[in-house]
C-alpha cells in the first residue's frame, strides 16, 4: 500500500471554476487516504463562500485556512508567501500546488529551499487571461518565467492552454501535461427545466472577459414562439454585476432577464433551457462540461479549450465578441429545438467515458507521486 501525502492546495477567489477543481480534487484525493489542506484569500468572497469553505472542513484534515491574496499587486503579496511557507512547514507539507496566478506563486515559494516538498501549478486561466500588451500582463509573465525553475510540474487543464503558455511564457522544462477537468456520476443525471424556465441561462462570473455585454445585445434580436421576446436566465456575481443592471435598463431588458445571483450550478441550470457562453477568454470551462453532462443544449464561442469539450460538435461554435453570430445561434436553438437536442445528445456521448473526477485524479495522484520521488532523488 502506498503511503499518504501531505498535500496543501492553495488558491486565490474561491469562486467560479477553479474553486469547483480544487474542491473535486480535494474530496477525492480525501477519500484516497491523503491529508489535505487548503489555503484561500481571505479577502474575495461572494453570497456562498464561507458555506462552500466550510463544506470541505471533513475533507480537509490539516484545516481550511484563509490569507490574504489580492488579485493584482498589493502588500499581502509580500507577506502572504511568507505566511503560508510557516504553515506549510508548520503541517509537514509534502506537495503544494497552486491554482491561478496567486495560488502558484505562494506555492512554489512554499518549496524553496525545502528538498522533500515539491511545487505543482494548475493554471485555471491566470496569468494567460491578462492583455498581452498591458503593463500589468508583462509584469505577471516575467515572473511566471522566473517562477518555472522552482516548478516541479505545470498542470494545463487543456491543449489551448499548453499551447498558449509555451507561446506566451516559456516551453516548462519540468513535466507540464494536459490534465482535463472531470465530473462526478451524479452529474451525469439529467437536468429537468423548471416550469418557469427561461429561454436561455448564463451561469458565471460577471466580469468583461465573459462577453456580456454581446449575450444581451444578441437577446434583443431574438424572439421565441409567437413572436413573444426570448427570455435569460442569469445567475453569478463579479465586479461587473451593477453595470450589467446598467445595461439591461439602456437595451430595455429589465422584464426578460433575470438576474439571480449567485446560484449553485444545477439549481441555475434548472432556470433554463440552453446555457449561453459568450465569452472572450477561457481554459476549459467547468460550466459548459456541467450543462452538457446535464443534458442542456450549449451556445458558446471557440475560444480557450472549449473545443476540445465540445469534441465532434465544434462546428457550431461562435467566434467571440459577434452579437450577430450568438443571436443566430439562439435564434436556431428556439426555432429548431429538436436539432438542438440531437446535438446535445452527439455531445454528451463524446463527453461521457472522457472527463471523470476519478480519471482527473489518478492522473493528479499519479504527478504527485512521480515529482516528488525525482525532487528527493
Amino acid at each position: 500500500m502506498t503511503e499518504p501525502l501531505r498535500i496543501l492546495q492553495i488558491l486565490r477567489a474561491p469562486v467560479g471554476g477553479l474553486f469547483r477543481h480544487v474542491n473535486d480534487l480535494t474530496r477525492e484525493l480525501a477519500a484516497r487516504g491523503h491529508a489535505i489542506g487548503i489555503v484561500a484569500d481571505s479577502l474575495t468572497a461572494d453570497g456562498l463562500t464561507d458555506a462552500r469553505l466550510a463544506a470541505l472542513d471533513e475533507f480537509a484534515s490539516l484545516g481550511v485556512h484563509r490569507l490574504p491574496m489580492p488579485r493584482l499587486l498589493g502588500p499581502a503579496d509580500f507577506t502572504t508567501p511568507i505566511a503560508v511557507r510557516r504553515l506549510a512547514d508548520r503541517l509537514g507539507i509534502e506537495i503544494a500546488h497552486g491554482h491561478g496566478a496567486k495560488g502558484g506563486l505562494n506555492a512554489r515559494l512554499a518549496r524553496m529551499g525545502n528538498r522533500n516538498r515539491v511545487a505543482l501549478y494548475t493554471l485555471h486561466g491566470g496569468v494567460l487571461n491578462f492583455r498581452p500588451n498591458s503593463n500589468t500582463g508583462r509584469f505577471f509573465r516575467q515572473l511566471e518565467r522566473m517562477l518555472l525553475s522552482q516548478t516541479d510540474a505545470v498542470i494545463f487543464e487543456s491543449a489551448f492552454a499548453q499551447a498558449t503558455f509555451g507561446r506566451m511564457i516559456a516551453e516548462p522544462k519540468c513535466r507540464a501535461p494536459v490534465i482535463h477537468n472531470g465530473l462526478t456520476p451524479a452529474e451525469f443525471e439529467p437536468v429537468v427545466p423548471l416550469p418557469d424556465a427561461r429561454d436561455f441561462v448564463y451561469v458565471g462570473e460577471f466580469r468583461g472577459v465573459k462577453g456580456i455585454p454581446f449575450l444581451l445585445e444578441a437577446l434583443t434580436r431574438v424572439t421565441g414562439p409567437g413572436g413573444r421576446p426570448a427570455t435569460l436566465h442569469m445567475a453569478g456575481s463579479g465586479p461587473d454585476v451593477e453595470a450589467t443592471r446598467a445595461l439591461l435598463a439602456s437595451l430595455g431588458l429589465g422584464e426578460r432577464v433575470h438576474l439571480a445571483g449567485v446560484q449553485p450550478a444545477r439549481q441555475a441550470l434548472a432556470s433554463g433551457r440552453c446555457l449561453v457562453v459568450p465569452s472572450l477568454a477561457e481554459s476549459l470551462p467547468y460550466v459548459i462540461l456541467e450543462a452538457a453532462s446535464a443534458g442542456l443544449p450549449v451556445i458558446a464561442t471557440d475560444v480557450g479549450g472549449i473545443a476540445e469539450i465540445f469534441g465532434p460538435t465544434a462546428g457550431s461554435l461562435l467566434p467571440p465578441a459577434d452579437a450577430a453570430a450568438l443571436a443566430g445561434a439562439m435564434q436556431r436553438v428556439l426555432d429548431d429545438p429538436d436539432a438542438a437536442q440531437r446535438e446535445m445528445r452527439e455531445r454528451l456521448e463524446f463527453i461521457r467515458p472522457r472527463f471523470s473526477v476519478a480519471h482527473m485524479t489518478d492522473q493528479i495522484e499519479g504527478l504527485y507521486r512521480t515529482v516528488l520521488e525525482a525532487r528527493r532523488g
